[in-house]
């Protein structure tokens, strides 16, 4: 009488995977932990960077990408700047497309905190002229105190950019109370405001800015203006960009820089972007440790359990069902290191993008990505094992 094949299906398959994590917890973990740094790893990396991206998103979309910058060039002969008219901004904005534009000059003036600093010892800040409209042009807003105006552009008063203001010790004003002040060369200046970070024109966040109309009377400021800003219809940037220099200084439009500065924060996130591929790359690195240290652990099981692949052997088991316990094994281990490498990467990811004011972006296909590298390195690591333990003949395995 002829003997059916004996058949297992999925679930016990399954079950006879999970037999060795279950007998040998300690050594299932330890085994596990490679593929769990790994994925872990992964998860972070995925996660930040989508995070990062997000806000910097965000953030564009607050400030506007629509922003040109356009930056007279010093003379390299005689190391001079060009004499920009003193109405390029009035200029720049008759051209259709730009809806307002303001302007800033260096005045070269040294900045100190108190009198009693050497003027050789100044706070490397850059003083700079500004109009009355320049904050609604370049994005930026008062965080505490008050901007230039009609009121106080005449007189020796400064508002302090958001770097300028920590470097000088004075970031926030008591309303009320007394006005603080800073020298200017040899004249002090009262502080009437400090500025929020602004991310788009970091120039002004290291400057101390100060009345046009007081520029030239306190600073012997020469009425040239050094840095043009416009804000253009999105569609027309380009069109824009291909004229303003010849704008902003008709004379000579080689001398004049036209940038975009949102393209300042799209080049530091790519550089971002590399360097989130090399935490990429050691995240596959330890994937590739965490598989080796899987194949170790199955193949130690195999020479462990020879006397029981006899057994099952002989008592009618194919090489088929050895092969697929030992492999439901490996996998098992595998994906018990990657979920809890998931469950680690998303908890690090959600509190670092809290901690910086992100938004906490943790892409599904990334997560489901490293679920499915973790059951990939299961089945590799898996396979020799699997098939060594088949292999055994029964009467040998016995013996052992």
């Amino acid at each position: 009488m002829r003997r059916s094949a004996v058949r297992l299906g999925p679930g016990d398959i399954a079950r006879l995977g999970l037999l060795g994590p279950r007998t040998r917890p300690l050594r299932a973990a330890l085994s596990s932990l490679g593929i769990s740094i790994g994925i872990a790893t992964m998860i972070v990396v995925i996660g930040i960077s989508s995070s990062g991206q997000q806000a910097l998103h965000d953030q564009l979309s607050a400030l506007g990408t629509n922003l040109l910058r356009a930056e007279a060039q010093i003379d390299g002969d005689g190391r001079t700047l060009p004499p920009v008219p003193a109405v390029a901004a009035k200029m720049t904005a008759r051209i259709p497309p730009v809806r307002m534009a303001g302007q800033v000059a260096n005045t070269h003036a040294e900045v100190r905190r108190s009198p009693a600093i050497p003027a050789a010892e100044g706070s490397g800040l850059t003083v700079l002229a500004a109009g009355n409209d320049l904050l609604p042009v370049v994005g930026a807003h008062v965080a505490s105190g008050t901007f230039l105006g009609p009121a106080n552009a005449a007189f020796p008063t400064v508002v302090l950019g958001a770097v300028a203001a920590t470097r000088l010790g004075i970031t926030s004003l008591e309303p009320g109370g007394r006005q603080p002040e800073v020298w200017l060369g040899d004249r002090a200046f009262t502080v009437v405001g400090v500025l929020a970070p602004s991310p788009l024109v970091p120039e002004i966040e290291r400057s101390v800015l100060v009345g046009w109309p007081a520029a030239i009377s306190y600073l012997k400021f020469d009425d040239h203006p050094t840095v043009v800003y416009a804000r253009v219809d999105e569609a027309q940037i380009d069109a824009v960009r291909g004229v303003l220099a010849q704008t902003v200084f008709p004379l000579n439009p080689g001398k004049i820089l036209v940038s975009r500065p949102s393209d300042a924060l799209k080049a530091k996130q790519l550089s971002d972007t590399a360097f989130s591929g090399l935490l990429l790359g050691l995240a596959a690195v330890a994937l590739l440790v965490g598989a080796v240290g899987v194949a170790n652990t199955m193949i130690i099981s195999v020479l462990e359990r020879t006397r029981e692949i006899g057994l099952r052997r002989a008592l009618g088991a194919t090489r088929r069902h050895v092969r697929g316990q030992f492999l439901a094994e490996s996998v098992a281990l595998c994906l018990l290191g990657g979920l809890a490498g998931s469950a680690v990467g998303l908890l690090v990811t959600v509190d670092y993008a809290v901690s910086r004011g992100w938004p906490a972006v943790v892409p599904v296909a990334g997560v489901a990505g490293g679920v499915g590298a973790a059951l990939i390195v299961g089945v590799l690591a898996g396979i020799h094992p699997a098939v060594r333990a088949s292999r055994l003949p029964p009467s040998e395995a016995l013996a052992t």
